[in-house]
């Protein structure tokens, strides 16, 4: 059997994230398996942004998957904590029923 990498393992049976902890000038990969994705959605991105303003957000366009996740790399560029949730091409959002997702940053 093959192993499992961190990002194949689902935090709370919609998101992985890979590496964690998390650190400033990193690599990540978030994966999305939630609502939007059961939905049908034609594309999806991941609303991001650092420490609790969330500071710099920005709005990174997600790659399907043929198990049917979503996911994109990036770099960490912040030094607090990572907030993210996500949307479809017509601003349906998933945002964890408002408590969104975070990460701290080492």
């Amino acid at each position: 059997m093959a192993k499992k990498s961190l990002a194949d393992i689902y935090l709370d049976g919609r998101v992985s994230l890979d590496p964690v902890p998390l650190s400033t000038g990193k690599k990540a990969r978030i994966k999305y398996k939630g609502l939007l994705s059961s939905s049908g959605a034609d594309s999806i991105y991941m609303h991001c942004g650092y420490g609790m303003g969330w500071t710099d957000s920005t709005e990174i366009m997600m790659s399907r998957g043929v198990d049917g996740s979503w996911s994109c790399d990036f770099t960490i560029d912040g030094t607090d904590r990572l907030n993210f949730c996500f949307r479809d091409s017509a601003h349906n959002w998933d945002n964890n029923s408002g408590l969104n997702w975070g990460c701290d940053i080492s």
